[in-house]
């Protein structure tokens, strides 16, 4: 038995040392099954997950555990020789998650009879130690949603995409355990995935467990679905408009048009029954968006209205049509092959394609709507994950996994494409509006990520689940920045031009574009390869009535690239014998740090949980503020990346009440609080030659405090969710270059804590919904008391002597409310057809989500006589400057569709 014991500890230990670990995406269930007369344990009781190969046998003291469950809803069958068998209906599993489940055996009467019992739908989250909320596959489908994005901002905690007061680029993203945040900017994910194929979200608000890391506010981890033995299939057709009262602000729209489409398909089932099975889910999506412009000027039109009105050249030779100025294209992908050879051998293969394209609504150009760029962005993603039980009580999850991203935002793909045209269109020399003239800022960018990570969990008994592993990731960056140039520039030739006599059309001749070397002012090119590794060790410690989380993680970061020895001469442009005066270039040192999680639940009785939480949390800076202006060169208020950029870093505390009200009702309470240290920011720099450029640095701080509510109501076919975020979110900067851009307008630093930009005091999300087989609809509503902006006085005012701090005062309140429902037209074998509504705004709100910072208000300003005598133009007037649509959030949308799935 001794040699058994060992050997077992070999295995693991030898997994132990060859692991490198990611997010888990299976849960536990655990439990201890009694005689129902005498309380007595039982051991030797048969418990299975029914359906599947997954079960325990109780031990002496009759408790059992059975790890390693994917997501999902499960039934529970428990056998004993002389006893009835029980079978528990309805338990959900979810990611990272135990579910206690204790089971009353009596003695058998009836042969063969078998004791139902339904799984309460409020049942203690005994393990929880921090704020987790899982969204079921089954909550996603009775949601007025359109993308994971919707689902994540209506949770408790969650303002906008800021995660407890933090910054939009302080949230870690991944799919199925692998993390998919973008690294330029941590603004976007590389991967997503339409919400049809999901089985179970985790959104973590709060402090989080040590096999976490690089995120500092929260965590989003996707676990997509699984084939079954079962051919399934789904598809749709959904079509939309804006279905406005609002078309004086909205000007373009048409109630006739069909301005939104999207196509969905999904197809699930075995190949091999019981051995491989697959998932294919695809969607088509565009919407035209709200937002219009004018074609009024072509690009190669000239204006100047600098001169008497008499004098004014104006072209114009548009054809004055509705341009769509925010339309979005967007193309998903997902395949799925899972092997299953052996009882205790899972590999899965996946591939996703993500493809977008789409714009950003220019006021500026809301008459010289082909002036504008567009945002374009591909992904792909290959991965293969292996799940291994080598022993009852112990798993690892090996997974590999390649990501390429690419992001552009261009008019033309090519820079040196003949369609640019010269610059000078672009002049309209007295005009706020563009009145011909393109975007020629031109960006290219590619990211490549190869990541390897191996996680273990090894039950060691009833009392101690140990985790332990590494994360290693290899990022190539490929930035390609560009503002495209006239070759002619500076010269004689360049300004030479010729008029049509009939038209009397002015065109430029000498144009052709260029993009200029990497050295130069105007380009920003590099390949960057860092490396990023962090390990972790966790023990969950489950007792009685108590849980502990115990854990350490190491991060470990290398840039891999240069830095120069002296900031005030960065590129050697200024040229001194002192060799001090003069940069060397050195390599960057990697840099590390630990971070210690500790969290704590206590269960008072079977209906309450009290859970208290600690933790450090590291987060590397988006790797833009590393290379940015990485050949050093300096010119008047530049911005430089800065190579020696440490980790920023949050030191956040949590309690947190759980309780159930009934078996139908809970509520959860948690307040926090955060110091956020070595904050991203930047500074002003002045060289030996006193040319002025800003530094990044790590020299911020903020705080954030707050409390979350959460009550959830499961009574039959009805459900309602309420969700209520109240929270302060302080600090010296908005953003990493708020201190530089401060500083380059002359204005004093800001040298005390302020209201975020986000520090929105009220966020209130419910969800109400009566849902059958054959029909159901679903409410959302949504209220935002208002976020802060920087007011402002007119410069006659007195108050415009006084140095007002930024974000002095708030927007208006929000409200919005969408609609969800569906109806079941008829069944023909095992194939359903149903119809389907999705209103978002159903009451035409107009909410404002950008304010005028004279007025607070939207669409609106304060004109004086002197801004409309000094407005030159033939075709706007300088309210027209002001009214801008864009400031409003989307008016009402409809979408209907026709859909059929069989199973």
């Amino acid at each position: 038995m001794c040699k058994t014991y060992f050997s077992k500890i070999f295995i693991v230990l030898l997994v132990l040392i060859i692991s490198n670990t990611y997010a888990q995406s299976t849960g536990k269930i655990t439990g201890t099954v009694t005689d129902g007369e005498t309380n007595s344990p039982l051991p030797g009781a048969n418990v299975m997950l029914e359906g599947t190969t997954m079960g325990a046998a109780t031990d002496s003291e009759g408790d059992y555990f059975i790890i390693n469950i994917p997501p999902g809803m499960y039934n529970l069958e428990v056998r004993m020789m002389g006893y009835g068998t029980v079978r528990n209906e309805g338990i959900r599993v979810s990611v990272n998650r135990t579910v206690d489940i204790d089971v009353e055996l009596k003695t058998a009467v009836l042969e063969g009879e078998v004791v139902t019992v339904t799984t309460a739908k409020s049942v203690i989250k005994s393990d929880q130690t921090s704020s987790i909320r899982n969204i079921s596959s089954s909550d996603i489908e009775v949601l007025p949603v359109d993308n994971i994005d919707q689902i994540v901002q209506t949770q408790p905690g969650v303002v906008g995409n800021h995660f407890r007061g933090g910054r939009s680029n302080e949230v870690a993203y991944m799919i199925d355990g692998v993390m998919v945040t973008e690294s330029h900017n941590r603004e976007d994910q590389m991967v997503e995935v339409n919400p049809d194929v999901v089985e179970d979200i985790e959104i973590i608000t709060g402090t989080f467990n040590a096999e976490y890391g690089n995120a500092m506010s929260g965590v989003v981890n996707i676990v997509t679905k699984e084939g079954g033995n079962k051919l399934q299939g789904a598809g749709s057709v959904e079509l939309g408009n804006f279905l406005t009262a609002h078309k004086d602000k909205f000007d373009g729209i048409k109630d006739t048009d069909i301005g939104i489409r999207d196509y969905k398909m999904s197809l699930t089932g075995p190949v091999f029954k019981n051995k491989m099975n697959f998932v294919i889910d695809g969607r088509y999506f565009y919407n035209r968006g709200h937002l219009y412009g004018i074609n009024r000027f072509n690009v190669d039109d000239y204006s100047d209205f600098s001169t008497y009105p008499s004098q004014w050249i104006s072209e114009a030779n548009g054809d004055s049509s509705y341009i769509p100025l925010n339309d979005r294209e967007e193309i998903y992908l997902l395949g799925k092959l899972t092997l299953k050879p052996f009882k205790s051998l899972k590999t899965s293969l996946i591939y996703t394609l993500n493809n977008k394209e789409f714009q950003n609504y220019s006021h500026t150009y809301s008459f010289n709507p082909y002036g504008i760029s567009s945002a374009h962005e591909k992904s792909q993603m290959a991965a293969i994950h292996i799940n291994h039980m080598p022993l009852p009580n112990a798993f690892y999850e090996l997974k590999l996994s390649y990501i390429k991203y690419n992001r552009g935002q261009y008019v033309f793909e090519d820079p040196l494409d003949s369609r640019y045209v010269h610059d000078f269109y672009s002049y309209g020399s007295g005009q706020w509006f563009s009145t011909g003239g393109q975007d020629k800022n031109h960006t290219r960018r590619t990211e490549e990520t190869y990541r390897l990570r191996f996680d273990l969990t090894w039950q060691l008994h009833k009392h101690h689940s140990l985790k332990t592993g590494i994360d290693l990731a290899k990022i190539r960056l490929d930035q390609k920045y560009a503002n495209i140039r006239n070759l002619y520039e500076g010269s004689d030739d360049e300004a030479e031009f010729e008029i049509d006599p009939e038209t009397n059309k002015r065109t430029y001749i000498n144009y052709q574009p260029e993009v200029r070397p990497d050295k130069a002012i105007y380009t920003d090119m590099y390949v960057k390869e860092p490396v990023q590794f962090a390990a972790y060790i966790q023990d969950k410690m489950e007792f009685e009535s108590m849980v502990v989380n115990l854990g350490v993680r190491l991060d470990y970061f290398d840039p891999k690239t240069v830095y120069p020895t002296n900031w005030r001469n960065p590129a050697n442009q200024d040229l001194f014998e002192d060799q001090s005066r003069m940069s060397q270039y050195p390599d960057v040192n990697s840099q590390y740090q630990i971070s210690p999680r500790l969290g704590l639940s206590y269960k008072m009785g079977q209906t309450a949980l009290l859970r208290f939480s600690y933790g450090h949390f590291l987060q590397i800076p988006p790797l833009n503020y590393y290379y940015q202006n990485h050949a050093f060169r300096v010119v008047e208020l530049a911005q430089l990346g800065n190579p020696l950029l440490k980790s920023q870093k949050t030191i956040q505390y949590e309690i947190g009440l759980w309780q159930q009200l009934t078996n139908e009702m809970d509520l959860e309470i948690a307040v926090f609080y955060r110091d956020i240290y070595d904050l991203l920011s930047s500074k002003m720099v002045y060289t030996y030659s006193q040319i002025r450029y800003g530094l990044y640095d790590n020299k911020d701080y903020a705080n954030a405090r707050g409390l979350e509510l959460k009550y959830q109501v499961r009574l039959g076919k009805f459900s309602m969710n309420t969700n209520y975020t109240f929270q302060y979110a302080r600090g010296v900067a908005d953003s990493p270059d708020f201190a530089f851009n401060r500083a380059g307008e002359d204005r004093d630093p800001v040298n005390k804590l302020i209201s975020m930009e986000w520090d929105q005091r009220h966020t209130v999300s419910i969800m109400a919904g009566y849902n059958t087989q054959g029909y159901g609809a679903s409410l959302l509503g949504a209220y935002h008391s208002g976020m802060p902006y920087s007011w402002q006085p007119i410069t006659e005012s007195p108050l415009a002597l006084i140095n007002l701090l930024p974000n002095n005062q708030y927007r208006p309140t929000k409200f919005n409310v969408d609609l969800q429902a569906y109806y079941k037209l008829f069944n023909i074998g095992n194939v359903e057809a149903r119809i389907t509504l999705l209103a978002y705004n159903i009451f035409d709100r107009l909410n404002e989500n950008v304010v005028n910072s004279t007025t607070g208000r939207a669409y609106t300003g304060i004109i004086r006589p002197i801004d409309d005598l000094t407005h030159r133009s033939d075709f706007s007037e300088y309210v027209d400057t002001v009214q801008n649509p864009g400031m409003f959030a989307e008016p009402r949308s409809i979408k209907v569709g026709l859909g059929f799935k069989f199973k």
